[in-house]
C-alpha cells in the first residue's frame, strides 16, 4: 500500500517571469506607443505618479567643458563617446534643420515605424548574407508568410514559384526556411502550430528542466493539451504530475501567432529616443528625457502600506510599479548601450557622410554589448537617434557589405551614395550607363555588377541613362528653358 510522503528538492529552473517579459516588451516598444503604456499604468496603479522637474537641467556646455577637462587630463587623442543622460534644447539653427534627411539635403529618409511582419523579415534576411539563389527563395517564403507568422505554402509550391530563376528542389528550400526560422519574431515560419512551439522552444537552455517532455507535447499532444486532458497526458507520457506542470508551463509561454507581435504598418511621428552630438572630445551619445515618460513611485502610498490583509491589492500595485520601473531602466540602458556601439563604429558617417558608411550587421553590436541578435533587433526596431545630419531609425546604419579590390568590405549605403553622387555630377546629355558607372566604381576600388548598379539605382528612385536624357532634352528644346 503506497504512503504519501514528503521530498525535499533542490533544482534549477530556466522560465520566462512576468518580469522579464515586461522588460522585453517595452524594450521593443517604440517611443509614443511607451507613452501610452506608461499613461495607462499610472491610470490604473495608484503607485504610480509623474515625476516633476525639480532642478534645472545641466547646460550642454557645461557637459562639454567637463568632458573638454577630462579629455586634457587623460591626453587621448582618439574620438571617444560619451553618455550623458542630461539633454538641452538646440539652438535656434539647429532647430531649423530637418530631422528627416541630411544637413545637405542629399538623404531623404523615410519613417518606417511600425513597418509589417514581411518588412521585418525581409531586413533580416538581407543581413543574413545568403547566396542571391537562397535571397530568391528566402523572399519568396517571407511572402508566403501570413500575419500570424505561418507559413501558408509548401515547399514544393515556393521551388515552382522560383523557378526559373532559380532551380531549387525542396531541400534547399527547407535549409532556407531554417534560416527564416531563426528570426524574430520567434516561431516565425512555422507550418504548423506545433512547429511554432518547438521553433520557441529551441531558443531555451537545453538544461532547462522539463524541455524534452514540453518537446513531446508540441509533436504529439497539443490537442489533449487544449482540451486540458491532463490525467490522460500523464499516462500518454508516463511522467509525474510536477514533470507534465513544467512541461505544460514551457508550452503555455509560447506565443501561438508570433507574427501578431510585429505591428502592422501606420503613420507615426519620429520622436529621437537618443542624441549624438560632436565634441572636442568626440562624439556624445545622450538619452532624450522627452522621449520617456517621467513616472516615479508614489512613496508617500508605499509608507502607509502595512501587512493588513486589507491591503492585499495595494501591495500588488506596488510590486507591479517596482516591476515597470526596473523594466524602464533596463529599456534605457540597453538603447544607450546600443547607440553608443552603432556611433563608435559609423563615427566615419556622422563625420563625412553616407560615403563612408561602415558595413554593419546585427551580429557586430551584438558582440560588442554581449547581448543575443534577437535583442539588438528589438533595440533597433523603431527607435531613432538625432545627429548633425539628421534623425535615422537605429536600423539605417545597418547595412550589407561589398568587398572591394584591397579585402576590405564596402557598406551598400556607401555604394549607393556613391552612384547618386556619379550621376548627379554626369552630362544631363550625355548621362551615364549602369556599366559606365560599374566600372567608375571599380576604379575606385569597388566592384559592383552591372545588375547591381540597377538594382541600386532604382532603389534611390533614379530613371534609367535613356529616360534622364530624354527629360534633358526636352528641358532643352523647352521655349521655357
Amino acid at each position: 500500500m503506497m504512503k504519501p510522503t514528503l521530498q525535499l528538492r533542490i533544482g534549477q529552473q530556466l522560465t520566462m517571469t512576468p518580469q522579464l517579459q515586461q522588460a522585453i516588451r517595452l524594450l521593443q516598444l517604440p517611443t509614443l506607443e511607451l507613452q501610452a503604456q506608461i499613461q495607462q499604468a499610472l491610470e490604473t496603479n495608484v503607485m504610480l505618479e509623474v515625476e516633476e522637474d525639480l532642478e534645472p537641467t545641466t547646460s550642454f556646455e557645461a557637459l562639454a567643458k567637463i568632458d573638454r577637462n577630462e579629455g586634457d587630463a587623460a591626453g587621448a587623442d582618439e574620438p571617444v563617446v560619451e553618455i550623458s543622460d542630461e539633454w538641452t534644447e538646440p539652438t535656434a539653427a539647429e532647430s531649423e534643420t530637418p530631422w528627416s534627411g541630411s544637413g545637405d539635403g542629399s538623404q531623404d529618409f523615410e519613417d518606417e515605424a511600425g513597418q509589417t511582419l514581411q518588412d521585418h523579415l525581409i531586413w533580416q534576411l538581407e543581413m543574413a548574407h545568403l547566396p542571391a539563389a537562397a535571397l530568391t527563395i528566402g523572399r519568396a517564403l517571407i511572402d508566403a508568410i501570413n500575419d500570424d507568422g505561418y507559413l501558408t505554402e509548401t515547399l514544393e509550391a515556393i521551388a515552382d514559384a522560383v523557378a526559373p530563376e532559380v532551380i531549387a528542389n525542396e531541400a534547399e528550400v527547407g535549409a532556407v526556411l531554417a534560416v527564416i526560422q531563426q528570426f524574430d519574431p520567434p516561431g516565425v515560419g512555422a507550418r504548423t502550430i506545433g512547429e511554432c512551439v518547438e521553433l520557441q522552444l529551441r531558443q531555451l537552455d537545453p538544461a532547462t528542466p522539463g524541455l524534452d517532455a514540453a518537446f513531446i507535447l508540441a509533436h504529439q499532444h497539443l490537442e489533449l493539451v487544449a482540451q486540458q486532458q491532463f490525467s490522460l497526458l500523464q499516462r500518454e507520457m508516463r511522467c509525474s504530475g510536477e514533470e507534465l506542470d513544467i512541461a505544460l508551463a514551457l508550452v503555455r509561454s509560447c506565443h501561438p501567432r508570433p507574427g501578431s507581435t510585429i505591428q502592422p504598418a501606420r503613420t507615426e511621428f519620429v520622436v529621437p529616443d537618443v542624441y549624438a552630438r560632436r565634441t572636442p572630445q568626440g562624439w556624445l551619445v545622450e538619452l532624450n528625457p522627452a522621449s520617456v515618460p517621467r513616472v516615479k513611485l508614489n512613496e508617500r502610498y508605499a509608507a502607509m502600506l502595512t501587512r493588513e490583509a486589507d491591503h492585499a491589492v495595494l501591495r500588488t500595485q506596488l510590486q507591479e510599479a517596482r516591476w515597470l520601473l526596473r523594466s524602464l531602466e533596463i529599456r534605457n540602458d540597453t538603447m544607450l548601450r546600443v547607440a553608443r556601439s552603432i556611433v563608435e563604429r559609423q563615427s566615419a558617417f556622422l563625420d563625412r557622410g553616407e560615403e563612408s558608411m561602415e558595413p554593419m550587421i546585427l551580429r557586430d553590436i551584438a558582440e560588442a554589448v554581449q547581448m543575443h541578435e534577437s535583442t539588438v533587433s528589438r533595440v533597433t526596431t523603431g527607435k531613432y537617434l538625432h545627429t548633425p545630419r539628421g534623425v535615422f531609425e537605429f536600423r539605417y546604419f545597418f547595412s550589407s557589405q561589398v568587398t572591394g579590390d584591397d579585402g576590405a568590405g564596402v557598406s551598400s549605403t556607401a555604394i549607393r551614395a556613391k552612384i547618386r553622387k556619379l550621376i548627379a555630377q554626369e552630362s544631363p546629355l550625355q548621362p551615364l550607363s549602369d556599366n559606365q558607372i560599374a566600372e567608375m566604381l571599380s576604379i575606385d576600388g569597388v566592384q559592383v555588377a552591372r545588375r547591381t548598379v540597377a538594382k541600386y539605382r532604382e532603389a534611390l528612385g533614379i530613371p534609367t541613362s535613356s529616360e534622364r536624357r530624354r527629360v534633358a532634352t526636352r528641358k532643352r528644346s523647352s521655349p521655357c528653358s
